[in-house]
C-alpha cells in the first residue's frame, strides 16, 4: 500500500515498472568461479550479466612479445584483489587470458613458435596454446627455477635451477627430456657454496653452443663436444676501483656476483652484468677480458685511476642503481649493434630511465687487434638516455622488433616497452626514446596501466555520431597486429557506451565499451588536458563529462580549471604555436594549444579559470550548456556558442534569493557547514504552477538541498538563468533524474524537444533525487512528494534505467554490497543481489550505472567488470577471438658463416639438436610430422612419385636416426631419377646438349679453381686442426665438405679426385665411399683422418 500511495503522492497515474517482473532478473556469468552459486539462494534473486572486463589486475610482474604472431603477453603478480593471471593480446581488441594451476605470481613469460610458456613464484613451469587458448601441460621441476630459455626452432625449454643443474623439459611430448648439464662451476671450484644459474642464453648463430651464468661467472657449454670449453670469471684486484668505486673495499680483492650474461648478435664477444653495476665484455674465442666498465666509467679492473667517458669520477663515489636488464641489440645487420641497459646510472644523475649505447659497426675479428677491440667498448658512437616518467625506475622492459624473432628477440627493435616499479607501463620509440601513446597501437586494457587511471565516466553517444569521431593522428607503425576478433551480434540502434578514463599523466582516453555486440569504431580517442591548460605538473582530473548529442567534452580539475573540447579540424597541424592569452566573455581561448601531431579530433575550445576550489560537480548538455560547481560554493553556466559565462553565484548567496520556500527548514548548525554541488542535471518540464516547459537546470549539494534554475532566451539570442526554486532533502545527493510524468522515460534536454519549445510544445515532468539514505521523487521547484528511506545501508550510486520497451527501474549500488533495483513511481523493492564478488565494495562510489543497464565498476586497483542488470540465466560462452595464425612461419634460424665452417666450427641444426638433447630414440615431434604430411600434400597436388621404400606414417615406429638415414636415400634416389632424365635428354638432343656441356665444363673448371684458390692460404693454419683431428675418427656424414659434394654432384671423375686431393692435404687423411658409391646411388661418404 505504501508504494501505491507513494506514486499517488509524486502525482503519477501510471507504474512505469509494472512490466518488470522479477522472473526478468537471472544472473549470467562469464570467466568467473563456481563458487558463485554460493551466492544464489531463494531470497536473493541475482539479475547480473558480466558482459566484458577491461584493464589488468593485479600488479604487471613481467612482460613478452612475439614478432611472429605480434602478440604481446602480460603476467601479474598474485594479489588479495585477484590471482595471478596472463593476459595476450593482439590488434585491436583480440585477447585471451590465461590462469596458472596454483595460485602464485608470474616471474617470466616466453613465446616459443605456438606455445606461450610461464614460470611462476612456486616454480611450476605452465605451458599454454596459443592455437587452442588453454593451458596443455604442467611441469614442477626438481629444484627452484632460476632462469629459462627457449628458442621457436626447438622444442625444449631449457631450465636453470638453483642448484647449478641445466634440464630440458619437451614441450612437444610435455615430460622432463634426459638431458641433463651438472653445475660446472662446482666442479671448477668444490669449495664454493650453493651456486645457481642465473641467466642462460643461447649462441645466436650456433644453437649447439649454450652460454649459462652462474653466481661466481660463465660457461660456455657445447652441445656437441657435451662439455664446457671457455669459463669467464670477473675478478677484481686490489686497487681497482671496480663498478661502485666504494674506497673501503678497494684494498682488497673482490668478485663482483653475475647477473647478467648475454651474446653478441654473432656471437664474437660475451657480455656479463654485475651486482656492482660493471659491464664486462669478453672474447667468446679464447676468454680474455676486453673492457670491464660502468655507464660512467670504463677501465674500472685496473688499478689505476678510471678513465671517465660520461658523467662523474669515480671521486665522487657515487651510488648506483642495480642492473635490472640488458639486452645487446642489433639493427637488421647484426654486426651493427648497442647496448640497452635498464639500471646502473648513478643516483645524482637528473633524468632517469633507460640507457643506450650505441656501439655502431663492430670492428672485423680476424683484422682487429686486442687495443681496437677494447677502444670499440670504451668509445660508442654514441649514449644517450632514453627518458621516462619522473620519480620512476625501470625495473624490467620488453623490445618489440620488427620481424625476426631470433637474435634474442632483439633485431631491429622499433620500440620499448618499460615496466616501472609502480606496475605501469610506458611505450618509447628506439632508439630516439620519445614517448609512444598507447592510442589505436595497444589494447583498451593495457591503456589502464599506461599510466594508471584515476577516473571513469560514461556517455552514451549516438551510434552515428560515434562512427564519424575517427581521430587523425600521427603515428608509426602498429605494434600489434597478430590475432583476429571473433563475429558478434551487431545492435545498430542502439547508442554507443563510450567509456572516459582520466589518467594521472593528465590524458583523457575515450574508446566504445560496447554492450557486449559489435563494435564497429573500435579506435581510441586521446585529449591531452595537460597541454590544454598549458602545464604538466599537477593535473589532477577529477570530473569528467560529455555530451551524447554533440560529442562535446568537459574536464574539471582539482585546481579549479574547467577545459571544455571540440571535435575540429587542427589548423597548426604539424607545427608549435606559442599561446596567445585571450580572453572573452569569462572565459580564455585555447585553440592554440592543440596537439600538433592531431589533424582532426577533440580540440581544446575554452578554459574557465576562476582560482576556485577543486571541481565537485559537473554536466555537458546536449544543447550546448555546461554547468559547473566548485568546492568553494559557487556554480556556473557557460554557453558555448559564444562560448561564454552566462552565470556564476555562491550558494550561500541563493537563499537570500529564494522566493518559493522549501519543504524542510534548515537549522542553522546545518547553514554554517560548508556547502558544494555534487550532481548538475539539465532538463525540460513544467514547473509547478506552471502551464508551460521551461529548460531548467538541476544542482544538488553536499548538504541536500536541491535547487532549480530556468534557462530563458533573451531578445538579442542568448540566454539568462534565473533562479526558480530550492527545496531540502535527507541527505547528500547523488542522483538527479527529470522523468515524463506520461511514459516514464528520462526528460533530458534534447536538442529536438528544446526546438519544440517554441512552438508550445509541454513535458509534464517529475524529479527523481536520489540521496545516500533516501529518494524522493516530486514536482520542481518545491513540491513534497513522495519519500523513500533506505533500511540499514547507504546508497552510493544511483540511475534510472529501462529493459527494452517493457519499463523502467531505479537501480543503486549499496554499502552492504548489493543492488537493488526500485519501482517507479512506487519505488518498492524489485530485486536484490550481492554482487560483492564482482566488484569492489569500497569502490561502489566510482561506479557507473548507464540508461541501458549497464553497470561499470571496479574491481582492482586497474581493472573494471561491465555487468549489465538484465541477465538471461545461461552461462555465456568464452571469447572466441584466435590468436594463433598458422600462415605465420618462423623464419630460418641464422646459422654460422661461411669463413667460421672452412675454419672447421662443425654446424649443428635445431634436428640435431633433437638427437642431442631427446636422445637417439625420441620420435619426430608433431611440428615435424605435420612438415612432412604438408611435404606429402604437395607432393600429391604436383603428382611426384611417392618414397620408394617406406610411407611417412612408418617414421613413428622407427629411431630418429634410422628415419634421418632413410630421408637421406630417399632423396639420393631421386637425384639419381633426375640424373637419368637429364642422361635421357641428352641423349635425344645431342647436337644442341654438345654445345652445352662444353659451356658447363668450362664452369665447372673455374668453380673448381675457385675453391682451390680459396683453400690456399688454409694451410698456414692447419695446426689449429691439430686438436680436432685428435678427438674425432670420422667425420659425420651430414658434415662433407662442400667442396667434395660441389663435385661429386657435377659427375666428373677428375674433378672428384682433385677435390679428394684438396680434403686429404686439408684434413690429413683421405676419402672413403661406401659401397655401391655411384650414379644412382648418394650413399654414406666419409672422411678417415690421419
Amino acid at each position: 500500500m505504501a508504494h501505491f500511495l507513494r506514486g499517488k503522492q509524486a502525482g503519477i497515474q501510471k507504474d512505469f515498472s509494472a512490466g518488470l517482473a522479477p522472473e526478468l532478473f537471472a544472473i549470467d556469468d562469464v570467466g568467473t568461479s563456481n563458487v558463485l552459486s554460493d551466492y544464489i539462494n531463494a531470497i536473493d534473486l541475482t539479475f547480473y550479466l558480466q558482459v566484458a572486463r577491461y584493464g589488468i589486475n593485479p600488479k604487471i610482474s613481467t612482460l613478452a612479445y612475439d614478432p611472429v604472431q605480434s602478440l604481446l603477453a602480460v603476467g601479474t603478480n598474485d594479489s588479495p584483489y585477484s590471482p595471478s593471471q596472463i593476459y595476450v593480446f593482439g590488434q585491436k581488441r583480440v585477447n585471451a587470458t590465461f590462469t596458472t594451476p596454483r595460485k602464485a605470481s608470474i616471474k617470466a613469460l616466453q613465446f616459443c613458435a605456438d606455445k606461450l610458456i610461464s614460470v611462476d613464484s612456486k616454480n611450476d613451469i605452465s605451458v599454454f596454446s596459443l592455437e587452442a587458448k588453454r593451458m596443455i601441460a604442467s611441469y614442477a621441476p626438481p629444484g627452484l627455477i632460476t632462469a629459462l630459455v627457449t628458442d621457436p626452432t626447438l622444442d625444449y625449454a631449457l631450465i636453470g635451477l638453483q642448484n647449478g643443474d641445466v634440464i630440458a623439459y619437451d614441450l612437444d611430448r610435455e615430460a622432463l627430456a634426459p638431458f641433463k648439464i651438472p653445475n660446472f662451476w662446482r666442479e671448477r671450484n668444490p669449495r664454493a657454496p650453493m651456486i645457481p644459474v642465473v641467466t642462460l642464453a643461447l649462441h645466436p648463430r650456433d644453437i649447439g653452443t649454450l652460454l649459462i651464468g652462474y653466481s661466481e661467472g660463465a660457461v660456455i657449454y657445447s652441445f656437441k663436444q657435451n662439455k664446457p670449453v671457455k669459463f669467464f670469471h670477473y675478478e677484481l684486484h686490489p686497487g681497482c676501483p671496480g663498478g661502485n668505486s666504494d674506497p673501503i673495499s678497494a684494498n682488497i680483492v673482490r668478485r663482483p656476483k653475475l647477473s647478467q650474461a648475454l651474446w653478441h648478435p654473432t656471437g664474437t664477444f660475451i657480455l656479463t652484468g654485475h651486482e656492482d653495476s660493471s659491464l664486462v665484455f669478453w672474447d667468446a674465442k679464447d676468454g680474455r677480458l676486453l673492457m670491464a666498465r660502468t655507464l660512467e666509467v670504463t677501465n674500472v679492473d685496473r688499478p689505476k685511476a678510471a678513465s671517465g667517458t660520461f658523467g662523474p669520477t669515480t671521486s665522487n663515489f657515487p651510488i648506483k642503481e642495480p642492473i635490472s636488464r640488458v639486452i645487446w641489440c642489433c639493427k637488421e645487420n647484426p654486426e651493427n649493434t648497442g647496448i640497452l641497459v635498464a639500471g646502473g646510472a648513478s643516483t645524482t644523475r637528473s633524468v632517469r630511465g633507460l640507457t643506450f649505447l650505441d656501439l655502431g659497426p663492430t670492428p672485423i675479428y680476424a683484422t682487429s687487434n686486442w687495443q681496437i677491440l677494447s677502444e670499440h667498448f670504451d668509445k660508442p658512437k654514441r649514449q644517450h638516455v632514453i627518458p621516462t616518467p619522473p620519480d620512476t625506475e625501470v625495473v624490467d622492459f620488453c623490445p618489440i622488433p620488427r620481424n625476426s624473432p631470433h637474435f634474442a628477440g632483439s633485431q631491429d627493435p622499433i620500440a620499448v616497452i618499460a615496466l616501472l616499479t609502480s606496475g605501469e607501463i610506458v611505450t618509447l620509440s628506439f632508439p630516439s626514446g620519445h614517448p609512444i601513446t598507447p592510442t589505436n597501437q595497444l589494447h583498451v586494457s593495457l591503456s589502464f596501466v599506461h599510466p594508471y587511471v584515476n577516473l571513469t565516466a560514461i556517455a552514451s553517444i549516438d551510434r552515428t555520431r560515434w562512427l564519424g569521431m575517427t581521430e587523425n593522428r600521427s603515428h608509426g607503425p602498429p605494434i600489434l597486429r597478430g590475432g583476429a576478433e571473433a563475429t558478434h551480434p551487431l545492435k545498430r540502434y542502439e547508442s554507443r557506451n563510450i567509456l572516459q578514463t582520466a589518467h594521472v599523466d593528465g590524458t583523457i582516453r575515450l574508446w566504445d565499451a560496447g554492450h557486449g555486440d559489435e563494435i564497429e569504431n573500435e579506435d581510441m580517442l586521446q585529449v591531452d588536458v595537460a597541454r590544454a591548460i598549458g602545464r604538466f605538473e599537477n593535473v589532477d582530473i577529477i570530473k569528467i563529462s560529455m555530451s551524447g548529442v554533440t560529442g562535446e567534452l568537459a574536464v574539471g580539475l582539482r585546481s579549479g580549471e574547467l577545459a571544455v573540447f571540440r571535435w575540429d579540424h587542427n589548423r597548426n597541424f604539424g607545427r608549435e604555436v606559442p599561446h596567445r592569452h585571450t580572453e572573452a566573455f569569462g572565459l580564455e581561448t585555447i585553440k592554440d594549444r592543440a596537439d600538433p601531431g592531431v589533424k582532426e579530433g577533440l580540440l581544446p575550445l575554452a578554459m574557465l579559470n576562476q582560482q576556485q576550489e577543486p571541481v565537485t560537480a559537473l554536466k555537458m548538455s546536449d544543447i550546448g550548456f555546461v554547468g559547473v560547481g566548485f568546492e568553494g560554493g559557487s556554480v556556473a553556466v557557460i554557453d558555448l556558442r559564444g562560448p561564454a559565462l552566462i552565470y556564476n553565484a555562491n550558494l550561500n548567496d541563493l537563499s537570500k534569493q529564494n522566493k518559493r520556500g522549501s519543504t524542510r527548514r534548515s537549522s542553522g548548525r546545518t547553514q554554517s557547514k560548508p556547502e558544494w554541488p555534487t550532481v548538475i542535471e539539465f532538463g525540460v518540464m513544467s514547473l509547478e504552477g506552471e502551464d508551460y516547459s521551461s529548460i531548467l537546470t538541476f544542482v544538488g549539494t553536499n548538504l541536500g538541498r536541491l535547487i532549480t534554475f530556468k534557462l530563458l532566451p533573451e531578445p538579442h539570442g542568448g540566454y539568462a538563468v534565473q533562479l526558480a526554486g530550492i527545496c531540502s532533502l535527507d541527505d547528500r545527493v547523488i542522483s538527479i533524474s527529470p522523468l515524463n510524468a506520461d511514459t516514464g522515460a528520462v526528460a533530458h534536454a534534447s536538442p529536438s524537444v528544446v526546438a519544440n519549445l517554441r512552438n508550445g510544445f509541454k513535458v509534464d515532468g517529475v524529479l527523481l533525487a536520489v540521496t545516500q539514505s533516501g529518494a524522493r521523487i516530486f514536482k520542481p521547484a518545491a513540491a513534497k512528494g513522495a519519500h523513500k528511506t533506505w533500511d540499514d545501508f547507504l546508497c552510493d550510486v544511483a540511475n534510472v534505467v529501462r529493459f527494452e520497451g517493457q519499463g523502467y527501474a531505479l537501480v543503486g549500488l549499496f554499502g552492504d554490497g548489493r543492488a537493488r533495483a526500485y519501482s517507479i513511481p512506487g519505488l518498492k523493492e524489485i530485486a536484490s543481489a550481492n554482487i560483492s564478488q564482482y566488484l569492489d565494495v569500497q569502490r561502489f562510489s566510482e561506479a557507473l550505472i548507464t540508461a541501458t543497464g549497464d553497470v561499470f565498476g571496479w574491481t582492482g586497483p586497474s581493472q573494471i567488470a561491465v555487468l549489465n542488470v538484465w541477465g538471461t540465466g545461461q552461462e555465456l560462452p568464452r571469447s572466441l577471438d584466435k590468436l594463433f595464425n598458422v600462415e605465420a612461419l618462423v623464419p630460418p634460424r641464422p646459422t654460422i658463416s661461411n669463413i667460421q665452417w672452412i675454419s672447421g666450427t662443425q654446424y649443428v641444426s635445431p634436428l640435431d639438436m633433437d638427437i642431442l638433447i631427446g636422445g637417439p630414440d625420441r620420435p619426430p615431434s608433431k611440428r615435424m610430422m605435420e612438415q612432412m604430411r604438408a611435404e606429402e600434400q604437395q607432393r600429391r597436388i604436383a603428382g611426384r612419385p611417392g618414397p620408394s621404400t617406406s610411407s611417412a606414417a612408418s617414421a613413428q615406429d622407427e629411431g630418429y636416426w634410422a628415419y634421418m638415414q632413410r630421408q637421406v636415400q630417399e632423396r639420393t634416389e631421386r637425384l639419381g631419377i633426375m640424373g637419368d632424365s637429364m642422361d635421357k635428354l641428352e641423349e635425344n638432343s645431342s647436337g644442341w646438349a654438345n654445345d652445352v656441356s662444353k659451356y658447363v665444363n668450362q664452369q665447372k673448371r673455374k668453380v673448381i679453381l675457385g675453391v682451390l684458390r680459396l683453400l690456399e692460404p688454409l694451410p698456414l693454419s692447419l695446426h689449429l686442426l691439430d686438436p680436432f683431428r685428435q678427438k674425432f675418427a670420422r667425420i659425420n656424414p651430414l658434415s662433407l665438405p662442400r667442396q667434395r659434394k660441389l663435385a661429386f654432384q657435377l659427375r666428373d671423375e677428375r674433378v672428384i679426385a682433385r677435390a679428394d686431393a684438396v680434403i686429404a692435404a686439408l684434413y690429413g687423411g683421405h676419402v672413403a665411399g661406401a659401397a655401391g658409391e655411384g650414379k644412382g646411388d648418394r650413399a654414406r661418404v666419409g672422411i678417415v683422418l690421419g
